[in-house]
């Protein structure tokens, strides 16, 4: 075997954007096709809208104006500008920007000036324009290489900065914008800085009680067992109240602004504070699970300087405050020992709702306390001998944990799929789940059942969610079920096994359907696979002769080979979402309750989905 040789040839540097090009996922984590609310595509925005809300806390501009046409962002914030003559700089210099200041970003959600300069080199179309002191100055950029850049010229525009991209669609491959995970997105931005306004397709977003106003969207007044608690402090708010049906805990956590989705150590120390205080304020040394049992719960600090386990600041690192403040588990047990005690002491009808529902998960807990170690002990057992569960590699210890944010687990049914999408998934960072035959119907059925049923056990213990998703194992929950009435009733009872018992999972946008041809469409030269009755009809039209038209039936007839295209790059999802005019409870009662005149017209009216098959 010939010797590789390794010479000065061999040695490349590599530029800023050639470098954030060849590894996006460095920079802005998975890329995705915009299904998923943290596919890059999102990332691009926030990255841009970061600096737009630095701009309103240090109290420059309170307006921030967003635009999205064809693919195509703008953004516009009326802060202080860019200096002019730094336009270039601060987008396409590594390491180039104000936040180095701590002066000027005191606490700022980014810090290591990397943020716009990843959009402009993963843009095909990149304009920043800065409108400053009766002047402006424009730069033009494609995929991170300088085309323009604009003299400086006498303006009447309100100073402030606009910044336009179009993401590459040679690394977001058939993306597509979804104005839900925006707008979620937005809200989260003015919750947390209340007196903002954001503007998107000229819809105006605006909070006048933060973190209460992000509860009250999340769970309807009527699930509230009482009145939404809210504390605001210098650097620290925290809004919590306790569901009346939700069975685990919810929680939202920021730092700085920033959205941390898989929490971090403030998460860990306002769970730890909230027992802390209520076992002193009762003086009982109740069980910390039965404290947090059905909390949802939001809590924002900012601090000096922040430490994020990785660039798309997904989770907090940071164990102190920065400069002289004490650590960060410290400040916020100190904050809620004072402010939740003394809301206790000030609203006893509050203190008693707590303290009912503490006795509530109590019995419960006891009264499960069998049938939980049993199904633990099953859980174990199962996954010992891989009987439900084909893991994947970043759970087997062969790959870091935070890969986590690819991690996907596929529920399927029937032997013939699961070994198709066994047998083509990527095993670094895919499981599969089989099913045995269709689950349960769990609608109006007591947690009990999640432990004694084996499907729902096995499956909670695989996603790890008993309790909270602070350690959910898979960023992704994909239904892959066949496209007929008995894949679609299986969608629906699993879906219905979600909301019953983890509504969570749809709220923070983990649950998929997987989407797969229903036709593939070939010639001797090339093989199409159509999703639809009018793809099917292009694809005929396309191909030269008479192609062949095979129509797939169920899943287990499409074979590795071809399923690796379906869950490989060009996988399609479909997201689960929550109707925000609708409760959980009247969700479930509509489609799963007793058959109703109004459901009878929906299944009319929706034919595709044959609710008709649900169980009664």
């Amino acid at each position: 075997m010939a010797e590789t040789t390794y010479t000065e040839d061999n040695i490349r540097s590599l530029d800023w954007k050639e470098h954030i090009r060849m590894r996006p996922g460095m920079y802005i984590g998975k890329l995705g096709d915009g299904s998923s609310q943290d596919d890059g595509i999102y990332i691009l925005i926030k990255e841009v809208l970061d600096n737009s809300i630095d701009e309103f806390v240090m109290k420059a501009g309170k307006t921030i104006e967003i635009f999205l046409r064809s693919n195509t962002v703008t953004i516009r914030d009326y802060g202080r500008g860019i200096p002019l003559g730094k336009v270039v700089d601060v987008v396409s210099k590594m390491n180039t920007g104000g936040k180095y200041d701590s002066k000027a970003f005191k606490k700022s959600v980014g810090l290591n000036g990397v943020g716009t300069k990843a959009v402009n080199a993963l843009s095909t179309n990149f304009r920043v324009q800065s409108y400053r002191d009766g002047e402006t100055v424009y730069a033009e950029f494609e995929k991170g290489e300088l085309l323009e850049k604009g003299s400086p010229e006498a303006t009447s525009q309100r100073r402030g900065t606009r910044v336009s991209f179009t993401p590459d669609e040679s690394i977001f491959v058939n993306f597509k914008f979804r104005n839900e995970y925006i707008i979620k997105m937005i809200k989260n931005y003015v919750y947390l800085n209340t007196g903002l306004t954001i503007v998107f397709n000229g819809e105006k977003y605006y909070s006048e009680n933060g973190l209460k106003d992000l509860l009250e969207e999340n769970i309807n007044a009527d699930d509230m067992a009482y009145p939404v608690i809210h504390l605001i402090g210098e650097d620290i708010e925290v809004a919590m109240t306790h569901s009346k049906t939700q069975y685990s805990e919810e929680y939202h956590s920021f730092v700085n602004g920033q959205h941390t989705t898989q929490g971090g150590t403030h998460q860990v120390a306002f769970r730890e504070a909230v027992v802390k205080t209520v076992r002193e304020f009762f003086g009982k040394n109740f069980e910390a699970s039965d404290v947090r049992k059905s909390i949802v719960s939001a809590v924002s600090i900012k601090v000096m300087e922040p430490v994020f386990e990785s660039q798309t600041k997904t989770k907090l690192g940071s164990t102190d405050m920065g400069g002289d403040l004490p650590t960060v588990r410290t400040f916020i047990n100190d904050f809620v020992k004072t402010h939740l005690d003394n809301y206790l002491h000030k609203n006893p009808d509050s203190a008693e709702q707590i303290q009912r529902k503490i006795l509530q998960a109590e019995r419960e807990r006891k009264e499960l306390s069998g049938v939980r170690k049993l199904a633990r002990e099953r859980a174990k057992k199962a996954n010992l001998h891989n009987k439900k569960l084909r893991d994947c590699r970043v759970h087997l210890g062969d790959l870091k944990k935070d890969n986590r944010l690819d991690t996907t687990l596929f529920i399927t049914e029937g032997d013939s799929a699961s070994g198709s999408i066994t047998k083509s998934r990527n095993v670094n960072t895919q499981a599969v789940f089989s099913l045995k035959g269709k689950p349960l119907n769990s609608y109006g059925m007591s947690k009990k059942v999640v432990y004694e049923n084996e499907e729902f056990n096995l499956l909670q213990a695989a996603l790890n969610i008993e309790e909270s998703l602070e350690d959910l194992r898979y960023n992704n929950i994909v239904i892959a079920t066949d496209a007929d009435v008995d894949g679609m009733h299986i969608r629906l009872l699993l879906i219905t096994f979600f909301l019953q018992f983890f509504p969570e999972v749809i709220k923070e946008g983990h649950l998929y359907i997987l989407e797969t041809p229903l036709f593939r469409v070939r010639n001797k030269k090339e093989t199409i696979y159509c999703y639809s009755e009018e793809e099917k009809q292009q694809a005929i039209h396309k191909l030269t002769g008479k192609p062949e038209i095979t129509r797939f039936k169920g899943l287990g007839e499409i074979s590795p080979n071809e399923f690796v295209h379906f869950i490989g790059e060009n996988i399609r999802l479909d997201p689960v979402m929550l109707d925000k005019e609708m409760s959980i409870d009247k969700m479930l009662e509509f489609y799963m309750g007793k058959n109703t005149p109004d459901r009878q017209k929906f299944i009319i009216e929706n034919l595709k989905v044959e609710l008709d098959v649900i169980e009664e």
